[in-house]
């Protein structure tokens, strides 16, 4: 086990970045055609083919999910992915063409490096020509390369977000989680309640945001640059309506560890695929999967701030 979304069989993980510009992106590729569903539980959602993802829709089945940074602007890189994937004859069959579909997710990171430059079609066309089916890396890297954590007194008295991943396995059955964490809130370490990343006052010590809310019920603020993303995967089989309702379950693990979760300047959003034919209860795989969500929230942060 790597303790990563890779340990689910048949997916692969690619990362690219600009360091200097602190922007990248993450694409998730599934071996074969997965069932995909999404939930969104933040007030500023970025994300391209989403919709499509509903249990009403025609297509079933997706071919990538693509975790990418620059707001609205990192949308644009969906087509690398798309390019790279129709180059392989992969994509939802129209006669005249396979039509790749890829689902995608952005973080506002504007705010730290370089606010003109964004992830692009090529950056994320490298994170698939990168991608293994071993990747195991975490924190600043790929769609975590800017991601930051606890921005109530803005980006400047902010710590590092980024890239966390856990999994689990019992029998023939895996689950894993990737999360890219840019939360407007606080982490908690879910062993003792404690911040671990968050919010920083002048003097360097944790401002505790849901304190602070508390203070200041009547005062008018702005956040810009948060939102959280996961995609969590197992092999076990579902259709779209279960898929979905592991989501919708998984979701819950940004709420363990992220304080206050949800917000109206996050755009918190989960996706989940079924990429096997094992059988498994979709209640239990929802409630392990929140776990992993939350684990990998929590490894994020560690690793990008150096926490033990």
């Amino acid at each position: 086990m790597l303790n990563s979304l890779c340990d689910v069989p048949g997916i692969r993980v690619g990362h690219a970045q600009d360091e200097t510009a602190r922007t990248g992106c993450t694409v998730i590729l599934p071996a074969q055609p997965a069932v995909a569903g999404v939930d969104v539980r933040g007030s500023a959602p970025g994300s391209r083919e989403i919709e499509a993802l509903k249990p009403v829709r025609l297509v079933q089945e997706i071919h990538g999910i693509l975790l990418t940074g620059g707001s609205a602007f990192g949308l644009d890189a969906a087509g690398g992915v798309q390019k790279y994937l129709e180059e392989r004859g992969i994509g939802y069959d129209v006669q005249v063409a396979k039509v790749p579909i890829v689902p995608t997710g952005v973080i506002f990171d504007l705010a730290v490096g370089d606010a003109k430059i964004r992830p692009t079609a090529a950056m994320a066309y490298l994170a698939c020509e990168t991608a293994s089916f071993t990747e195991t890396r975490t924190g600043r890297v790929g769609v975590g390369c800017g991601a930051t954590v606890g921005k109530i007194r803005g980006v400047q008295h902010s710590m590092s977000g980024g890239v966390g991943m856990a999994s689990w396995q019992s029998g023939n059955i895996a689950i894993g989680a990737l999360v890219v964490v840019n939360a407007l809130g606080d982490i908690i370490d879910p062993q003792n309640g404690n911040i671990i990343a968050g919010a920083i006052n002048d003097d360097g010590s944790f401002l505790n945001t849901q304190v602070y809310l508390q203070a200041h019920v009547l005062s008018p603020f702005k956040s810009w640059g948060n939102t959280t993303l996961a995609v969590v995967a197992t092999n076990a089989r579902f259709n779209r309506d279960g898929v979905t309702k592991i989501a919708e379950m998984a979701q819950d693990g940004l709420a363990y560890v992220t304080r206050p979760s949800h917000t109206l300047f996050d755009g918190d959003m989960v996706f989940a695929m079924s990429t096997g034919d094992e059988r498994a209860d979709v209640m239990a795989i929802g409630a392990i999967a929140a776990q992993l969500v939350a684990a990998s929230i929590v490894q994020a942060v560690r690793v990008s701030n150096g926490v033990v």
